[in-house]
Formats: structure tokens, C-alpha cells, sequence
């Protein structure tokens, strides 16, 4: 390919000055320079630019085609030149976020509209968890960060806390489980237990509570969304464990109880996992902060967790 972009800037000079000398200058490049690129052009096209000894200089049906060319893609490259020196300061990006974690919604759309606002030239885009495998996703380079409770150990990796929550179980008003002090893992041996449609290895309630005991419930319903889940824990047809952030907007609600699991209750962490790589860029920096900001703000009874 012949053509070149300096060649390009050349005639756009060219006719923004409308003489040999001007264009020159502006180019940085001395005239005889300059009229033997042009006619490198002419020579290789066999046709003529423009005439020379016309005042501006005017165009041939050839030059303004060229013309046509440099105004509509040198705009287009320097837009990139931009981009990319903006990308190399961290300024700009892309940061498409996977979330395993259903009810992460709640918190997350608020974050990322005050994160849209501080870092408009980073490109932002949600998965939802259960449609992909989270970790395999973000070491490929399919998404940039992973909402997860479940860090894993991988140097290409890093998980930095968000907060800590608790899980609590949610029965019905009049439940058997309802004025229980200490709720057991026996206690859901003979339950039906709504969750999330993940895997149950990846949920604290068969992790942590369940599975160590060797119980396993009766049955186990998988609902997509937070609201039915609490209508159906409402309406008796089962019991569930969500994080206590997820549940302040129910907790008025006297068709439902709210209890800790075990003696101490299942205690959680929420991380941003990302490639070891991008741990220092600004925006994912920034994005890291403002998700801390808005959840302290917004969701009550999490805690800070020390890095």
C-alpha cells in the first residue's frame, strides 16, 4: 500500500492553507520536502493533485478524492491516538464485570452509575454469573473483574475485599425454625431451601454450614430473583439463606423471621476479583473505591474488612 497517513496530512494541510509555503510550516517540513511528496503521489496515481500556480491552490477531481480520504479518517486515527495514550495513563479502559452473586444488583447499579460519572471513558459492561464459568472467563480476558465470594488461589489473580456481611436464614412468620434460639444444620435436613441457581459449592449455606455436618436438605428450589424468593419463604413453600445486606428492604415485612445460623452465624466476604496486571490501573482502582463508598453508604450491616 502505497498511501500513507503523513501523506494524508499533507494535503489536509494543503487545503487548510492553500499554499505550498504554509503547508510546509505547519508540517514541519521544508517546501522542496513537501512538493516532492506530492509528487511521489502523482506519479504512483498517474494523475495530477492539484494546480500548482493557482491561487489558493485548487484540487483535481483526484486530489479532492484524496481530500475526501484525509478529512474523514485523520479525525478517526488522532480520536485513537487519544484513546490509547488515555488507556496508557489508566484514564481509560475497559471493565466488563461478572457477578455471581444474584443479589449483588441491588448494590451494584447504584455504584456504577456514580462510577459512569468520575470515568466516562471507560467501557462498562455486566455477565451474569451463572451463564459463564467466573474465574475462566477472567483469566481469558472475557470479563475484567468477578464479583465473588469465592477467591481462588492464582498468581495471575487478585481478590480485594468489598465488605463482610452475615447470612441469614429467612422462614415464615409461625415456622417451626421461627423461635428457635440456635438454628442446627439438622434443622434443614427435612426443609426445602430456595436458592440462587448456582452450584451449591459455591454458596456458604452448604460450604460452611451444611456439607461440614454431612446434611443435606430435602429439597432444593432454585428462583432467579430475590422478591419471588421472599414471596415464597412468605407463603411457606420453603426456607432460604441470602446475605443481610440483600434482606433490609424485607425486614419490616411480619410475614417473615430472620435468623442467625449456628453459634455464631455464617460470616461472609465480598471481593472484586481482576487480573494481577490491571490491580494498579486508576479506573479499576476507582472502581474499587466508589463500590466501597456506595455500599457503606447504602447496605446496612456489612463491615469493612482489613486488606
Amino acid at each position: 500500500m502505497y498511501l500513507q497517513i503523513s501523506h494524508l496530512r499533507s494535503l489536509r494541510a494543503l487545503a487548510e492553507t492553500g499554499s505550498l509555503t504554509a503547508a510546509a510550516q505547519r508540517l514541519c517540513l521544508t517546501q522542496s520536502a513537501l512538493s516532492h511528496q506530492i509528487r511521489g503521489l502523482e506519479e504512483h496515481f498517474g494523475t495530477r493533485l492539484f494546480q500548482r500556480k493557482s491561487r489558493p491552490l485548487q484540487f483535481s477531481a483526484a486530489g479532492e478524492k484524496l481530500l475526501e480520504l484525509a478529512r474523514a479518517t485523520l479525525p478517526c486515527i488522532q480520536e485513537c491516538e487519544n484513546s490509547l495514550m488515555r488507556m496508557a495513563e489508566g484514564m481509560a479502559g475497559r471493565l466488563h464485570i461478572g457477578i455471581e452473586c444474584h443479589s449483588c444488583f441491588q448494590w451494584l447499579m447504584p455504584v456504577l452509575d456514580r462510577y459512569r460519572e468520575s470515568w466516562p471513558e471507560v467501557e462498562l459492561d455486566l455477565t451474569l454469573g451463572h451463564s459463564f464459568e467466573p474465574m475462566p472467563a477472567l483469566r481469558s480476558g472475557n470479563v475484567d473483574l468477578v464479583i465473588s465470594s469465592d477467591p481462588v488461589a492464582d498468581p495471575d489473580l487478585c481478590f480485594r475485599p468489598l465488605f463482610s456481611y452475615e447470612s441469614l436464614l429467612v422462614v415464615a412468620a409461625g415456622h417451626p425454625l421461627a423461635d428457635q434460639a440456635i438454628v442446627h444444620p439438622g434443622d434443614l435436613s427435612d426443609k426445602t431451601l430456595i436458592t440462587y441457581p448456582v452450584s451449591p459449592a459455591r454458596l456458604d449455606v452448604f460450604s460452611v454450614f451444611l456439607q461440614p455436618a454431612g446434611v443435606q436438605p430435602a429439597q432444593i428450589r432454585h428462583v432467579e430473583l430475590t422478591p419471588m424468593i421472599m414471596q415464597l419463604v412468605a407463603s411457606n413453600r420453603g426456607v432460604a439463606v441470602l446475605p443481610s445486606w440483600a434482606l433490609h428492604e424485607y425486614r419490616d415485612n411480619p410475614r417473615l423471621c430472620f435468623l442467625s445460623l449456628g453459634e455464631g452465624g455464617i460470616q461472609g466476604t465480598l471481593y472484586a476479583g481482576m487480573r494481577s496486571d490491571d490491580l494498579d490501573k486508576p479506573y479499576v482502582q476507582g472502581f474499587l473505591q466508589q463500590a466501597r463508598d456506595t455500599c457503606f453508604e447504602q447496605l446496612p450491616g456489612i463491615e469493612p474488612v482489613l486488606e
